[in-house]
Order: structure tokens, then C-alpha cells, then sequence
């Protein structure tokens, strides 16, 4: 796994597994949020409520904000916004390769 720092508050990464979770939560995360759509890198992309719960066993919050690449809105980039604005931080969002996630916080911080 290979996080890449954006802002002191908020990092991103490709997708994530229950394997990960331990040391993003030993790392000082917070909270997580994944967007990357269920079922998009077929079978062997693990499910977010499978990490969901996974999460949670570690003490982070997890939340579900799917977004295709290329594709976001800016009503996801709200939806950003107002996690990022509420999810205790330090953040971790991540995707395939987390560069959707850092576009949608770029959008994020945009709408605000």
C-alpha cells in the first residue's frame, strides 16, 4: 500500500485491503473513505462493507462515496466536501489508484 500525502489533514491511496487497515489506522488516520464503486475491479476488489467492518475493528470511520473516473459530479464533490467537513481527521480516501479520490478533493475544496 502506498499512501501519498495531499495536505496535512488528507492522503490518498490505490485500493485498500482489511490487510491495510491496522497500519493506516497505526499511521494516525482517522477515517476512511472509499471511492471506488463495489464491483468495479471485478472479484478480486474487496467489497466496502467487508472493509467497512474491518475499519470499525481498528477504530476508524469508514464511508462510502463511489465516483467513476471521469465521471464526478459536483454533487459527489459536495458530498466530499461535507465528509471531509464532518469525518474526524486525519483522512485516507482511496480508489484504483488514488487519483480520483484526489480529484474529488480537489472539486471538494472547490465547491467550498
Amino acid at each position: 500500500m502506498s499512501l501519498q500525502s495531499i495536505s496535512p489533514d488528507f492522503a490518498v491511496a490505490g485500493q485498500i485491503s482489511a490487510a491495510d487497515l491496522p497500519a493506516i489506522a497505526q499511521a494516525g488516520f482517522k477515517s476512511i473513505i472509499c471511492n471506488r464503486p463495489d464491483g468495479e475491479g471485478g472479484s478480486a476488489q474487496p467489497a466496502f462493507a467487508a472493509l467497512e467492518q474491518a475499519a470499525q475493528a481498528q477504530g476508524l470511520v469508514a464511508r462510502y462515496l463511489p465516483v467513476v473516473a471521469g465521471q464526478i459530479t459536483s454533487e459527489q464533490a459536495a458530498a466530499m466536501a461535507r465528509l471531509l467537513a464532518e469525518l474526524p481527521a486525519p483522512v485516507l480516501a482511496y480508489c484504483r489508484s488514488g487519483a480520483r479520490s484526489t480529484s474529488l478533493w480537489q472539486m471538494a475544496r472547490a465547491a467550498r
